[in-house]
């Protein structure tokens, strides 16, 4: 039988691991084809998450988790505990149940097909006017100037074959963008829309700031864009300064005693082209920042504690770069 890995990287979620890991028993009752285990990861919880996937874990072997000692953030983490996955398919979806369980069986079905990536993508989802909109938009930007083309409405919830999984395990990045990487490994996802409901407990960790991180992170990662638009841009404007400035001179030589400059136009270029320039040091900073990222080395999360990763029941090898499992 296949091992499916079901992954919910989960931070103050202590009222959804329980329910999110019953539902998914439940689904799989149904599903006496495949073998089934839990991976949680935790990026430092402050409730009582932790004490909750103790108790899952103690009641069933199948039930991994990994600990980490502080905060890593929601990119990092899940990353980290995708590569030390090792079923034949992955399925990661969010610890809030806003990511529904009952579409394990509909990406199964894919993954049988032949797929070795299937996508969730949300059709519809039950979030503000404001923040649907900064989304479609963000979607849309990155669409257009990215290398590689990423799905959209597409949140990382899914299936990846394990060889998508090992190809993940080759690229050394310490701030992955995991939904671009996904298009760059090049495999023909499968796309499996579905509505996304409204969450319900617990609070959405994401905000503004967190959005704008992530976005940020996207465009960076896989596109060199506003670098070259900021060439083109320099020089549209170096072009521009030059006519106006002939401009001026031939009305001042041919109109000497009646033209007088002025401070209001040399104000206003002075100011607008000190906003382009601040512009494109800012945007030449976030890519500067990657470079630093990557050269730091630094590991995706450090782990404080594992429970139940044996490694004799583990059908395959944790990758080179992962730290040795521990018995909890």
């Amino acid at each position: 039988m296949a091992l499916i890995t079901v992954l919910a990287p989960c931070f103050n979620e202590e009222g959804n691991v329980s329910e999110l890991y019953a539902q998914v028993g439940v689904v799989f009752e149904k599903l006496p084809e495949h073998r089934v285990e839990f991976v949680f990861i935790d990026n430092c919880s402050t409730d009582g998450t932790v004490a909750e996937l103790r108790a899952l874990a103690a009641k069933d072997r199948a039930v991994k988790v990994i600990l980490n000692v502080r905060n890593f953030g929601q990119v990092r983490s899940p990353y980290h505990a995708l590569l030390q996955c090792r079923g034949d398919a992955v399925i990661t979806l969010a610890a809030d149940l806003q990511d529904p369980p009952a579409l394990i069986p509909e990406l199964l079905e894919k993954w049988r097909e032949g797929y070795k990536i299937v996508a969730a993508v949300k059709r519809t989802s039950d979030e503000g006017v404001l923040y649907r909109l900064l989304r479609g938009s963000f979607y849309a930007l990155i669409h257009r100037i990215s290398d590689v083309r990423p799905i959209q409405n597409f949140t990382g919830f899914g299936l990846y074959d394990q060889v998508v999984i090992e190809a993940l395990r080759k690229i050394d990045d310490p701030q992955p963008y995991f939904r671009g990487l996904i298009s760059e490994i090049g495999w023909p996802p499968a796309l499996v829309p579905f509505d996304k409901p409204r969450r319900v407990r617990g609070v959405s960790k994401n905000n503004f700031f967190t959005l704008y991180d992530l976005a940020i992170l996207g465009i960076v990662k896989h596109s060199v864009a506003p670098l070259r638009l900021a060439t083109f841009v320099g020089f549209i404007m170096s072009g521009l300064s030059l006519l106006v400035s002939l401009g001026y001179l031939v009305a001042k030589l041919v109109f000497w005693s009646q033209f007088t400059l002025g401070t209001a136009p040399i104000l206003i270029g002075f100011f607008f082209f000190a906003s382009v320039q601040l512009f494109f040091i800012g945007i030449l900073g976030e890519y500067i920042n990657s470079i630093h990222i990557h050269v730091r080395k630094l590991p995706l999360v450090v782990e404080r504690e594992r429970i139940n990763w044996e490694p004799a029941t583990d059908p395959r090898p944790l990758s080179p770069e992962a730290p040795p499992p521990r018995a909890g």
